[in-house]
């Protein structure tokens, strides 16, 4: 399947340069969001994951199906104040400032298996926040599965040894 073909790109946005890859057209479409559920699904079933962790937002978007797909367990990592039980934060850079992300401390178990999932990867930044968090309480990352890269941006070189599945690869 043509997955970049359905992906509208919105020149400008959110401030001029940029050109915003909306994945909105990708989920609308019935057969296309279960082609990407069942790729991710397939591609990452042999390393057994025993819990999803989506990123907000557009992350729980792809994992929570994902998980469901899988017959494993969905978490959420949100930004600050968000999360309503005990939690655990880490502040990160951004290319302006900072940003924070936060788990509940009882969402992965120690020694799971988790998978994490996102909607884009860019820079890795938010990624590898979201990754410490995981390490944090003691799970074992399987890999990252993302629908978009952005292969300028060199997110992928911030996640380390982890396999990484991108369906779409942008060069520029």
């Amino acid at each position: 399947m043509d997955l970049r073909a359905l992906v509208r790109e919105v020149p400008d946005f959110p401030k001029p340069g940029v050109s915003f890859k909306d994945i909105t057209t990708v989920l609308r479409n019935g057969a296309a969001l279960r082609y990407v559920v069942q790729t991710m699904a397939g591609h990452f079933r042999p390393r057994r994951p025993d819990v999803i962790v989506g990123v907000e937002s557009r992350g729980f978007l792809l994992g929570a199906p994902l998980a469901y797909e899988l017959g494993v367990g969905f978490v959420l990592v949100r930004k600050a104040g968000k999360l309503p039980a005990d939690k655990i934060s880490i502040e990160y850079e951004l290319e302006y400032g900072t940003d924070s992300l936060e788990i509940h401390t009882d969402a992965i178990e120690p020694g799971q298996k988790v998978l994490i999932v996102d909607d884009l990867l860019a820079t890795g930044g938010t990624m590898a926040a979201a990754a410490q968090l995981v390490e944090r309480l003691q799970g074992e990352i399987v890999g990252f599965a993302f629908l978009i890269e952005l292969n300028y941006l060199g997110g992928r070189s911030r996640l380390g040894d982890y396999e990484v599945l991108s369906l779409i690869q942008y060069d520029e």
